[in-house]
């Protein structure tokens, strides 16, 4: 299928091109300002789907939004009927098309010239309304507050908030696209006239600053965000996307002795957390039991071997463990346990443990096993 985007080189359309590459769709025209009205021109006689994303809504002179969200838009229509393409177009317009305001104004007119087209031609026309839309390649300090929170915090740069009440409406780029790859198989979200992307998410502009004050702090408390919660899954790959390329890596508090070393990895307020213990040759450690705490050991590197006792029998389990066959050990409650390093190098356990460390509750008793 021979593809045509227009906007090629905006927000949505890099995302939109990338994946239709992805998917495997070669045929792909884009146009994008640096491109001729000529090309428009080659594009337009043979293209089998138009993706309309092209337009203005941060112009220097008003008018540039007529000419640019309606102007354009009759340009691309007027070179369709000429070469008798009735290729179905998508156009993203937006929701501020339902106010009067000049940019609204200018996406409500384009609108009505590609529903007009429908009508004349029967050429079918997916129009979109979109809210704010947030993600990756998302242009800061230009007209999404998310895209400029987001750069702004990961930059360690100030921010300006009027009204924390504010309540925006918002729809990510991996669905917009996933709709729009949708449309193009003719399977998109459809009421009458108006096609839509799912899910919507509303949110208090507050509510977006303090998560992404959390994820920049979750550097420093180790807790990860709380992925089950779709938007602040998707918020939190947003704000990953605006981090200084130097600033990719950070360092972790490193609990180091003679013994080896135990650093905290990860964080959760309700799935507990991740570890890494390094013990040196022929050290053991741990010698304690739990009456509730539990945990999982996997050894990654080096030999060793985990003990366990229950705490009101003599008789003692062994496991033994190696990095060169990846085995997870329980720790139950109610079992002193150790674990010694039975190899001539460092062994590397991922220790994750059901709650995070609480000092006033450790829930943990020394006993030997």
């Amino acid at each position: 299928m021979k593809i045509l985007v227009t906007g090629a080189k905006g927000f949505i359309g890099k995302n939109l091109i990338t994946e239709l590459k992805n998917q495997k769709y070669s045929d792909i025209y884009e146009y994008d300002m640096d491109s001729t009205l000529e090309e428009l021109e080659n594009y337009s006689k043979d293209c089998e789907f138009v993706f309309h994303l092209a337009g203005v809504n941060r112009p220097k002179d008003q008018k540039e939004f007529l000419e640019g969200n309606f102007g354009f838009t009759s340009v691309l229509i007027d070179n369709l009927k000429r070469f008798e393409n009735k290729s179905p177009i998508m156009l993203a317009s937006s929701i501020q098309a339902l106010l009067d305001n000049p940019y609204g104004i200018s996406k409500k007119a384009g609108e009505d010239l590609l529903l007009r087209y429908n009508k004349e031609t029967h050429a079918k026309v997916f129009v979109y309304r979109f809210p704010n839309v947030f993600g990756k390649w998302c242009r800061p300090n230009y007209n999404s507050a998310v895209a400029t929170f987001s750069y702004n915090i990961a930059n360690d740069l100030p921010i300006a908030i009027n009204d924390r009440n504010v309540v925006m409406n918002l729809i990510y780029i991996d669905d917009l696209v996933k709709e729009l790859i949708n449309a193009l198989k003719n399977h998109e979200n459809r009421i009458d006239e108006f096609c839509y992307v799912e899910p919507v998410y509303t949110v208090k502009l507050g509510e977006i600053v303090d998560l992404l004050y959390s994820f920049k702090e979750s550097r420093n408390n180790r807790f990860i965000p709380n992925t089950q919660d779709l938007f602040t899954k998707k918020l939190y790959a947003n704000y990953l996307s605006y981090l200084p390329i130097d600033q990719f890596s950070y360092d972790l508090k490193m609990n180091v002795d003679y013994r080896g070393s135990f650093t905290e990895f990860l964080k959760t307020p309700d799935r507990g957390q991740v570890s890494i213990n390094i013990s040196k040759p022929g050290i053991v450690k741990g010698n304690h039991w739990h009456h509730t705490k539990n945990e999982k050991f996997l050894v990654v590197s080096g030999i060793g071997v985990i003990r366990f006792r229950k705490i009101d029998d003599q008789n003692i389990i062994e496991y033994h463990v190696s990095g060169d066959k990846l085995q997870v050990v329980d720790i139950p409650p109610g079992y002193t346990h150790n674990i010694e390093n039975l190899g001539d190098t460092d062994m590397v356990t991922v220790m994750w443990a059901n709650e995070t460390f609480d000092p006033e509750r450790p829930d943990t008793i020394f006993v030997e096993v």
